[in-house]
């Protein structure tokens, strides 16, 4: 479809194994894919099928045991669990069903998280209020995470994520645990939010909805990848 465009994430011949009680377990077997820039993809499949792992493994969470992961133009395999770190804390956003929001800090503090560790202090905090501002939650950035509902926690996560401007967003289960109406209006919030920063989606879910926005979808089966994808 874009077959011009050098792809944002490349994986070839990728393979994950683990050692279990039985032997050897192999939960991805000989992914290939291509993601160009700017495109939306949904992977979906049956729980175990190794959605989950093979979103770890495009981020740089994870190794595999065999093959490579491109992100960015940068070989994740040759890279050092601290070199993948500082690629994913310049040019990755994470989106998870759980939030994953630091009980102990506010709303705004939360967004500005990723800013910190970045030193990118002396603008945090008005790039922080402004992305709140957008995802409509002006009005609660000193509030802690269990003061919020679950949909309003899922809009501070979606700031953080935008927070650095990415270039990939990852998103595992975003909207697993919503209800529908709060989950639309944040699958809306993030294709919007997506659009206006150019970023490259890719994302696990099993919501219908959210598979239907996106550009295109890769199906996972006992590890292996069902239908090829180019986009």
């Amino acid at each position: 479809m874009q077959n011009n465009i050098e792809p944002v994430i490349e994986v070839r011949g990728l393979n994950k194994r683990v050692k279990d009680a039985t032997g050897e377990l192999t939960i991805l077997d000989h992914i290939d894919l291509s993601i160009a820039k700017g495109s939306s993809v949904a992977i979906v499949g049956a729980s175990g099928s190794g959605k989950s792992t093979l979103l770890g493994l495009l981020a740089g969470l994870d190794s595999a045991t065999e093959g490579s992961v491109r992100l960015l133009g940068r070989d994740l395999t040759t890279l050092n669990e601290d070199e993948r770190a500082a690629l994913r804390s310049g040019a990755v956003g994470f989106v998870f069903q759980s939030f994953q929001l630091m009980p102990h800090l506010t709303a705004l503090e939360n967004v500005m998280l990723p800013l910190e560790l970045r030193t990118e202090l002396p603008h945090a905090e008005i790039a922080s209020r402004a992305l709140l501002d957008l995802v409509g939650l002006a009005q609660r950035t000193g509030h802690y995470p269990k003061l919020l509902s679950g949909g309003e926690q899922q809009r501070v996560a979606l700031a953080r994520a935008f927070v650095t401007h990415p270039a990939v967003l990852f998103a595992d289960e975003p909207t697993g645990s919503l209800d529908a109406a709060t989950g639309y209006a944040i699958i809306d919030l993030m294709f919007e939010m997506n659009r206006r920063n150019g970023a490259t989606l890719v994302l696990v879910t099993h919501d219908a909805e959210l598979v239907e926005r996106c550009d295109a979808t890769v199906t996972i089966e006992a590890g292996r990848l069902v239908n090829g994808l180019s986009v």
